[in-house]
């Protein structure tokens, strides 16, 4: 199955992008799309785990899983550097 293989393909590529900030954009539904910045903190077998710049105390994690990104309802778009000048965007 292709879906099967494209899947794969986007867990291996986030596994290699494991500790690299992260741009997230997420459709949530009517018309609520959020963007926040965080670092991919975690990937598992069938969802990934991102934690996210937050100014208060608290630490906040999101979750999503491949296929999320694969019907691009969540948008990830990596930086290569720490300076978030050089960018990725995976679809």
């Amino acid at each position: 199955m292709a879906t099967r293989e494209a899947l794969s393909e986007i867990k291996q590529y986030l596994d290699a992008s494991v500790g690299k900030r992260i741009k997230l954009k997420a459709n949530r539904g009517r018309k609520k799309v959020i963007e926040r910045h965080g670092v991919l903190e975690q990937t598992y077998p069938h969802i990934f785990v991102i934690k996210l710049d937050e100014k208060t105390n608290s630490v906040r994690r999101l979750s999503f899983s491949y296929a999320d990104v694969l019907t691009e309802t969540v948008q990830l778009t990596i930086y290569k550097d720490q300076d978030m000048k050089e960018k990725e965007q995976i679809v």
